[in-house]
C-alpha cells in the first residue's frame, strides 16, 4: 500500500513539475517574447505587397515600339510556411535559374517574406505556381523589353531590377514613364491560403513617350556606323540626322552598339551617348563659323581674295596646310572649299579676339544646346582674356576649342536654314522657338560656299548624290595628348552637311573617333554622310534639288 502511495506521490510531483514548467514557459512566451511572436503570426497571416505599375512605352515617330513592358513572373516565399526548404529548393531552383543552395538558404531564413526570383518568363512562373508549394507564391509584374534590340540603345537607356530608369531617356523621363506603384494587403489563413485581398492603392500605369526618331533612318545610320567600324576599326563613332527646319532629331546613333537588356555589361565608353556628351576638337568643320563671322562683320565677301604663303606664324606657333603647297591667292570661297588653314587663320586675325569670340558664342558654343537628352556636355571655349599669343592661330581652324556633335549640328542649322536655329529635340511635341544667329544673306552666302566643298577641287568632291545639291564641310583634327600637345597618331574625322543645299530638309553629322589607316574626314566620314543622306532622301521622298 505504501509503495502505491509513493508511486502516486511521484506521479503527482512529476505532473506538478511539468505544470510549473509549462506555466513558466507560457508566462515567458506571453511577456518576454510576446511582441516577437505577434510579429511572426502577423507575417504568416498578413502580407503587404507592392504592385508595380506598368511602365509607359517608348515609341518612334511612327509608333514603332522601342521599349515596352510585358508580363513577367516574380516568385516570392514566406519561409515560415515552407515545411521542407531543401526539397522545395531542389524543385524550383532550375526554373529560377539560381543554385539550389542559394534558394535553400533563403527559404531557411526566419523572416516573413523573401524574393526568390524577379521578372522571370511568365511560363516559368506558371510552372512554379502549378506545383502548389505552400509558402511559395507567384506575382505577375511588368518587365522592360526592347523589341528592336540594340536600336538607339544609348539614347533610350535602360532600367534596373526595380523598374526604375538607370540611363538615357528611361532615366530622364522616369517620373512620366514609371507611373505610380500600388499597394495590396493579403490576409491568409493557417494553411497559407488567401482569405482577403484588399487593394490599398491601385497601380497607375506610366505615360507613353513618343519620340521624333524615325526607326528606319535610325537603323540605317547604325548600319553605316557599323560599316565604318569594319573598315577603319575606330575607337567609336557617332552620327545624327535632324530636320533643320524644326530641330527634330530623326536619328541619334553611337557605335559600339549596346544591348539594353544587359546595359551594365558594356564599357562606360560604349554606354555613353557620345553624340551629346563627348567633347572633341572639331578641326576644319569649325572654319564655316570663322568665315560667317567675317562676312557678318563685313570684313570680307565670298570673292575677297587673300595672298596665302605656304605657312603662317602666329606668336610661337607655325600653322601649315594639310598638304604642302607654294604661295597662292585664294578667295574666301576657295579657302573654305579647300579647307585652307593659313587662309582661315588670316580671316580669324582680321576678326580679332573680341569679335571672333562673340561669333563663336553666338553660334552656341561654350554652352549646352538644351537638347532634351540627358548628359549633354557644354564643351570648352576659352574667353579672350585667357587667350595666349597663338590662340588666333588655333581657334579659327577648330583647335583649342572643344565641342559636341550635337552643338555642331545645332550651329550648322543656322547656315542651312537662313540664319535661324531651333533647339534640337527627340521628344515629340510643340516646335521650340527659333533663334536668329545670322542674317539671311550671310547664311545663304556661306551655304553656297559649302556647296563648293563637295564640288571640283573641294575636300569632299567624291561625295555626291545624283540630282541633289549637297553642302557641307570635312574635318580632321589631331587629338590632344596627355603632355599638353597633340597626338601624331590619334585623330577625329568628321563631316557635317545637309541637302538639298538650296532648300535643306535633312542635316547629317558624322564623327569618327580614332580611325585606323585613313584619317581624313573627306575619306572616312564623308562617304558615311553620303550613304545616310542617300537613304534618307529616298525614304522620305524628298524631291531632287
Amino acid at each position: 500500500m505504501r509503495l502505491i502511495e509513493r508511486r502516486v506521490g511521484l506521479l503527482f510531483a512529476l505532473f506538478l513539475a511539468l505544470l510549473v514548467i509549462a506555466g513558466g514557459r507560457a508566462t515567458w512566451l506571453g511577456t518576454v517574447r510576446a511582441d516577437e511572436l505577434r510579429a511572426h503570426a502577423r507575417s504568416q497571416q498578413v502580407q503587404q505587397i507592392s504592385v508595380p505599375a506598368r511602365r509607359g512605352t517608348i515609341l518612334d515617330r511612327h509608333g514603332l515600339e522601342l521599349a515596352v513592358s510585358e508580363d513577367s513572373a516574380t516568385v516570392y516565399a514566406n519561409p515560415f510556411l515552407v515545411d521542407d526548404p531543401a526539397r522545395t529548393a531542389a524543385r524550383i531552383a532550375p526554373l529560377l535559374g539560381t543554385p539550389a543552395a542559394s534558394v535553400r538558404k533563403t527559404l531557411s531564413a526566419r523572416n516573413g517574406f523573401a524574393y526568390l526570383g524577379r521578372r522571370l518568363d511568365a511560363s516559368k512562373g506558371a510552372a512554379i505556381e502549378r506545383m502548389g508549394i505552400e509558402g511559395v507564391g507567384v506575382e505577375v509584374e511588368p518587365k522592360r523589353v526592347y523589341p528592336q534590340g540594340t536600336l538607339a540603345s544609348q539614347l533610350i537607356g535602360a532600367v534596373g531590377t526595380d523598374d526604375y530608369g538607370l540611363a538615357g531617356l528611361e532615366q530622364a523621363h522616369e517620373r512620366r514613364l514609371h507611373g505610380r506603384d500600388g499597394r495590396r494587403r493579403v490576409v491568409k489563413d493557417a494553411l497559407g491560403e488567401p482569405v482577403s485581398i484588399v487593394e490599398g492603392r491601385r497601380a497607375e500605369a506610366g505615360e507613353d513617350l513618343r519620340l521624333t526618331i524615325d526607326g528606319a533612318i535610325q537603323e540605317r545610320v547604325e548600319a553605316v556606323l557599323a560599316g565604318i567600324a569594319g573598315e577603319y576599326a575606330p575607337k567609336g563613332a557617332s552620327a545624327l540626322v535632324l530636320d533643320p527646319r524644326s530641330g527634330e532629331i530623326l536619328a541619334l546613333a553611337n557605335w559600339p552598339r549596346v544591348e539594353p537588356a544587359r546595359f551594365g555589361d558594356s564599357s562606360a565608353y560604349a554606354r555613353q551617348n557620345r553624340a551629346v556628351s563627348a567633347s572633341y576638337e572639331p578641326g576644319s568643320t569649325f572654319k564655316a563659323f570663322t568665315v560667317a563671322g567675317a562676312l557678318e562683320e563685313r570684313l570680307a565677301r565670298p570673292e575677297t581674295t587673300f595672298d596665302l604663303p605656304p605657312t603662317i606664324q602666329v606668336a610661337d606657333r607655325v600653322i601649315k596646310e594639310p598638304h604642302e603647297r607654294g604661295p597662292v591667292t585664294l578667295s574666301v570661297a576657295d579657302i573654305l572649299a579647300q579647307s585652307s588653314n593659313v587662309g582661315s587663320v588670316q580671316i580669324g586675325l582680321e576678326l580679332g579676339p573680341t569679335r571672333f569670340d562673340r561669333w563663336v558664342r553666338r553660334f552656341g558654343f561654350g554652352r549646352s544646346t538644351g537638347v532634351d537628352v540627358p548628359g549633354e556636355a557644354a564643351g570648352i571655349v576659352p574667353r579672350p582674356r585667357d587667350y595666349s599669343g597663338s590662340s588666333l592661330g588655333n581657334l579659327p581652324i577648330g583647335q583649342g576649342v572643344a565641342v559636341t556633335p550635337m552643338q555642331m549640328a545645332a550651329a550648322y542649322q543656322a547656315v542651312a536654314s537662313g540664319g535661324v536655329t531651333h533647339t534640337p529635340h527627340v521628344v515629340a511635341g510643340p516646335r521650340p522657338r527659333a533663334r536668329r544667329v545670322l542674317s539671311e544673306g550671310t547664311a545663304r552666302r556661306v551655304s553656297q560656299m559649302l556647296e563648293g566643298v563637295l564640288g571640283p577641287g573641294g575636300t569632299a568632291q567624291e561625295a555626291s548624290i545624283p540630282g541633289y545639291r549637297l553642302a557641307g564641310k570635312t574635318g580632321t583634327a589631331e587629338k590632344p595628348d596627355e603632355q599638353g600637345g597633340y597626338s601624331e597618331s590619334k585623330f577625329v574625322s568628321s563631316f557635317i552637311g545637309y541637302a538639298p543645299a538650296r532648300d535643306p530638309r535633312l542635316l547629317v553629322a558624322v564623327v569618327v573617333d580614332e580611325p585606323k589607316g585613313e584619317i581624313y574626314g573627306g575619306v572616312v566620314a564623308a562617304p558615311a554622310f553620303e550613304k545616310i543622306l542617300s537613304f534618307a532622301l529616298s525614304y522620305l521622298r524628298i524631291p531632287p534639288g
